[in-house]
């Protein structure tokens, strides 16, 4: 967006002007928008003053900051054929002031035209009231998924060379978010499935999410249907991967290919998906399942005196052990890593687990008592009861007697729970293709895993982004809508990356969105329409420097009459 003055009979006014790509007359359209007058406001009388409202600046001018940076409504227009309302909002700003609604203040797309004029930055020149739901809903209908891929690999290459974010090691994770479609409504990716809400009775959408090492950046997402598996969602990224490893390659102006990274856990395991990585020009960075014969031989390994040697730097409270093997036919470099904050988590649940489990036996000792129960029932029963937190690797358990009448006899080993303790518990294996690393690389990269479970608790209820609660009901919209939560996640991160603040995201948002101007109505004493100014707030020292980073003052100038000459920190 850019801002000049112009003379407009005898009065000099603020104006700001857009350019916008129009795909079907080939060529760029000129919009402009009038902000306001240039001079100040005349001598008002303070005591005749009201307050008649605020207009938000910090938090959204910080967003539509980043979004110009990496010139987003021109990249998704562009990879969109410029898909848009006639004389309405085009989809590139249509997905990107939705994605800075649901960042600010998060709401049904009814309410985006008030969200938008009750800011001062503009993500637009066209009027707020053309920003509908109806609008996005027609304009979802014509987007592909394909359109929306090529949006994805633009605006990555665009954040990894503007922002310099590191996309050596990128992590891949997915989940999903509960809608209140009903059951009847026709649509292939609101389907029931493993909800991580435990909600069974909800249709469900599942997101897959790559993410940079650097600042929880997601680079590249796929929607999915509720009930498809992990496996089959990264299978289906493939080819976008390959795309997204020659666009970043770009993006950071290599000569020659980088080597890449993609860490995962355990449910992506698959000999056949580590080949395809491999030809995508990704090496390999995952937990084995526990169960795999690879991890148990790795496990034994670790368990051998001498083993576990701590490591240096900053993991030095990390012990871990290393081997090199075949794991099925490929050749794997496996690490057996401990965490003190896993063993605790498990060792609590563990304790959970055996009450209950002892209340079942309890009961089930009563029916066979009173004669209630068979023994292939009470067989069914006990492995149940002992199926959760390797309960049945030291819960010893006898059952004898005719059917009719069974006896059970059980009993907890301590030592066998201690040896679990010290082998299994607290204990992860990661199995990488990357031999040449050494083992404290290893397990840091591993650790960036957590950048995507940051991420989803963001766009989870009560996140900075939320997800939900979603009013989208077609295939079409769902797409766009999550688009634009991306979008809102991304814009979020890297806002937090050019302002480097101490606090959270959330807090961060938080500081920005106290950077408001009051709205008031003021008395001249003399006839004519009241006039209404826009008082500049305090600000600390953060938002002072929020201020500078995101050049807030071309939006309100007046709010730099509360910048003082001290430095800012």
């Amino acid at each position: 967006m850019h801002i000049f003055e112009r003379e407009v009979s005898g009065r000099r006014y603020r104006i700001a002007a857009q350019s916008v790509w129009d795909a079907r007359a080939g060529r760029s359209v000129a919009r402009q928008v009038v902000l306001g007058p240039v001079a100040p406001a005349r001598l008002v009388n303070l005591g005749a003053t009201r307050t008649v409202g605020t207009r938000a600046l910090g938090d959204v001018g910080a967003l539509v900051w980043v979004a110009e940076q990496l010139d987003l409504v021109a990249h998704i227009d562009r990879a969109c054929g410029g898909v848009g309302a006639k004389d309405g909002p085009s989809v590139g700003e249509l997905a990107v002031a939705v994605a800075i609604q649901r960042a600010c203040s998060p709401g049904p797309k009814r309410d985006l035209a008030e969200f938008l004029d009750a800011s001062l930055p503009r993500v637009s020149c066209l009027a707020g009231s053309t920003f509908t739901g109806q609008a996005f809903h027609r304009v979802a209908q014509q987007v592909s998924e394909d359109q929306l891929e090529q949006a994805q690999l633009a605006i990555a290459q665009a954040a990894v060379a503007r922002f310099e974010l590191s996309a050596d090691v990128l992590a891949f994770d997915t989940t999903n978010f509960d809608t209140h479609i009903d059951s009847l409504t026709p649509g292939e990716l609101a389907q029931r499935g493993h909800a991580k809400s435990k909600r069974k009775d909800l249709r469900v959408v599942g997101l897959g999410v790559l993410v940079s090492e650097t600042g929880h950046v997601p680079l590249l997402y796929r929607t999915y249907n509720g009930n498809g598996s992990d496996q089959a969602v990264l299978t289906a990224c493939l080819g976008g991967l390959a795309q997204l490893h020659e666009a970043l390659d770009s993006g950071e102006g290599r000569q020659r290919p980088a080597q890449r990274t993609l860490v995962r856990d355990g449910g992506f395991w698959s000999p056949q998906l580590e080949l395809e990585l491999d030809a995508a020009g990704y090496y390999s960075l995952i937990s084995l399942p526990l169960g795999h014969n690879a991890a148990d031989h790795a496990l034994r390994m670790a368990a051998q005196r001498g083993a576990m040697k701590p490591l240096s730097g900053k993991l030095s409270e990390v012990r871990a052990a290393r081997v090199r093997t075949a794991v099925g036919e490929l050749d794997r470099t496996l690490v057996v890593v401990e965490s003190e904050e896993l063993l605790a988590g498990q060792k609590r649940g563990i304790a959970v687990a055996l009450r209950k489990a002892k209340v079942e036996l309890a009961k089930l000792q009563a029916l066979i008592e009173k004669g209630h129960i068979t023994r292939s029932r009470l067989e069914d029963r006990v492995k149940k009861a002992l199926g959760r937190e390797h309960l049945s690797s030291f819960v010893a358990t006898t059952i004898q007697g005719s059917d009719k009448a069974p006896t059970l006899q059980w009993a907890v080993d301590p030592a066998k729970r201690r040896e679990l303790e010290k082998t299994r518990l607290g204990r992860r294996v990661l199995c990488t293709d990357r031999h040449n690393w050494s083992t404290g690389r290893i397990v840091h990269a591993f650790r960036g895993q957590w950048n995507v479970e940051e991420l989803f608790r963001r766009a989870k209820k009560g996140g900075v982004v939320p997800w939900g609660p979603s009013h989208q009901w077609a295939d079409g919209s769902i797409r766009l809508h999550t688009l634009a939560t991306v979008l809102g996640l991304m814009l979020v991160s890297l806002a937090r990356i050019a302002l480097a603040p101490d606090a959270s995201a959330k807090g961060m948002l938080e500081s920005l969105a106290g950077i408001k101007a009051t709205l008031v109505r003021t008395s001249t004493g003399g006839p004519g329409r009241r006039p209404t100014v826009l008082l500049a707030p305090e600000l600390t020292a953060e938002q002072r420097r929020a201020v500078k980073v995101f050049d807030l003052d071309r939006w309100f100038p007046d709010i730099l009459s509360c910048m003082t000459s001290r430095p800012l920190q």
